[in-house]
């Protein structure tokens, strides 16, 4: 048998169409996307959204696909590991009250894809987190497309992992203690005076 490898992604256009048999089927990768993740409001759909939020925020290149198994979520050019976070008050589904904000930050097993090797560990891979917040509250007028609807909190790994109440989870009123809301506009900035703090 020969040895499997690591599948080399490229970026798609989503114009691509899905054929059998050699055969159009009438649909596009792009209807694909439409049909899976346009509901960026809800909860896997906008956490993949504040990783590009945030990697357009770092002037990042769309060839470098998202890899669902890296230790950490982006990395900038000049070398800086970033997890990013995300959490809202409004969900998709029908609601009574806001949800209550909170954040992951338990630590993790890093497996690489490459080898198929998991690290033995569990730790904080990145440099530092980046929590997103979908601040908005209202379900008529909310769009995550719009920036002015989120705030940024950035902190190094190093005060996490310092952190004295839970290593699993923290909430937002934990967080405003640690560090202030930033604006997207000010979101490159804060990356770097965290990372050299």
């Amino acid at each position: 048998m020969n040895e499997l490898k690591e599948i080399k992604t490229i970026p798609k256009s989503g114009n691509e169409i899905l054929t059998s048999n050699g055969e159009k089927i009438g649909y596009k990768l792009l209807d694909f996307w439409r049909w899976s993740v346009s509901d960026i409001v809800s909860n896997a759909a906008r956490g993949r959204f504040a990783e590009f939020i945030v990697g357009t925020a770092l002037g990042f290149k769309l060839d470098n696909i998202r890899n669902e198994w890296d230790a950490y979520d982006l990395k900038t050019k000049e070398g800086i590991k970033i997890e990013v976070k995300s959490s809202a008050y409004i969900q998709s589904w029908n609601q009574k009250d806001y949800s209550p904000i909170s954040f992951s930050i338990k630590p993790a097993r890093y497996w690489d894809a490459a080898t198929n090797i998991q690290d033995n560990k569990p730790i904080r891979h990145a440099d530092l987190y980046v929590f997103c917040l979908l601040k908005h509250k209202d379900q008529d007028t909310i769009d995550p497309l719009k920036m002015e609807q989120w705030d940024f909190y950035v902190l190094p790994t190093y005060r996490l992992d310092n952190y004295k109440r839970s290593q699993s989870s923290i909430t937002i009123n934990s967080l405003k203690k640690l560090t202030e809301a930033k604006k997207f506009i000010e979101l490159e900035e804060e990356i770097i005076k965290a990372y050299n703090e």
